[in-house]
C-alpha cells in the first residue's frame, strides 16, 4: 500500500522499497483509515455484489475479506509490494472470491479496459513522494482506463476538497460525489456519528460551499465516489479535436 503521505515526518510512502521493508517487519492485519464495517453501508450504496472490484494498495488489510465475507463475489487485489502479495495469497489460497496479484497502480497493463465494476482505494491516491502530481496522473489515468463506463472509482483519504476535488474531476471526465465519515470510530452503541455516512455533501459548487458546510478542522476522512461518465469524456474529446 502506498499512504497519501501527510504529517510532520517526511516518510517513504511513495517507495516501493519502503513498503517491502514495512511488510517484512510487520506481518500482521492492519487497515488504514477504516474499517469494512464502518464503509459497509456506503459501498453497499455504490457497489453491488455482483460486481467486479478491484483494491488497489490492498496491504495487508482484513477489507477485502470483509467484502467477500457480507457477499461480494470477486474481488481483485493489487499492490507493489511483493512481499504482502505473496504473504496474501498464501493467507487466503481456499478464499476463490479473493485475488491478490503484485502489481504498480500506475501501470495495471495486466487487466484490460473496462475490466472493473467498482476500484477501492483506501488511502493510495498517489500525491505524495517525489514526482508525486506526475505519479497521480499516471494512476489516475490507469484507473479510468479499467474501469467500465459508469463504473465507480472510491476514493477514502484524509485529502481535504480544495486538494482533491478539482484533481478528480478534470481527470477523465469524472464526476464526483462526496461522503464524510467521522476519523475517529468507537465500537460502543452509544457513539453517534456526527455525519450521515450515507448522505453525500453538497460538492457540486465552489470548493468553499463544502467547506463551509464541513467546518474548520472537521476530523473527518473524506470519500470521493467518482462515476466514470463516457458521454462528458466524448464531449470533452469532441472539444480536443474542433
Amino acid at each position: 500500500m502506498t499512504l497519501g503521505g501527510g504529517g510532520t515526518t517526511q516518510v517513504a510512502y511513495g517507495d516501493k522499497w519502503y513498503w517491502e521493508k514495512r511488510y517484512a517487519q510487520e506481518p500482521g492485519s492492519y487497515d488504514w483509515y477504516q474499517t469494512y464495517h464502518s464503509l459497509a453501508p456506503l459501498l453497499r450504496l455504490y457497489v453491488h455484489p455482483h460486481h467486479r472490484v478491484l483494491v488497489v494498495g490492498c496491504g495487508n488489510s482484513a477489507f477485502s475479506e470483509g467484502m467477500v465475507d457480507d457477499g461480494y463475489a470477486a474481488v481483485v487485489n493489487v499492490d507493489i509490494s511483493s512481499v504482502v502479495i505473496e504473504a496474501m495469497q498464501k493467507k487466503y489460497s481456499n478464499r476463490p472470491q479473493l485475488k491478490y496479484m503484485n502489481m504498480d497502480v500506475r501501470d495495471m497493463s495486466a487487466f484490460e479496459a473496462g475490466s472493473f465494476d467498482a476500484i477501492i482505494d483506501k488511502g493510495v491516491y498517489l500525491q505524495c513522494g517525489n514526482d508525486s502530481m506526475i505519479n497521480a496522473a499516471q494512476m489516475l489515468a490507469e484507473v479510468c482506463r479499467v474501469l467500465k463506463d459508469e463504473g465507480k472509482y472510491i476514493l477514502i483519504t484524509y485529502g481535504a476538497p480544495v486538494q482533491r476535488l478539482h484533481l478528480l474531476r478534470d481527470s477523465c471526465s469524472l464526476t464526483v460525489k462526496l461522503h464524510v465519515i467521522d476519523k475517529v470510530q468507537s465500537t460502543g452503541s452509544s457513539h453517534q456519528q456526527k455525519w450521515e455516512l450515507t448522505s453525500p455533501i453538497a460538492s457540486d459548487k465552489d470548493v468553499s460551499s463544502v467547506e463551509s458546510v464541513l467546518g474548520p478542522n472537521p476530523g473527518v476522512h473524506y470519500i470521493y465516489v467518482c462515476v466514470k461518465d463516457n458521454t462528458l469524456e466524448s464531449r470533452h474529446k469532441a472539444q480536443i479535436n474542433y
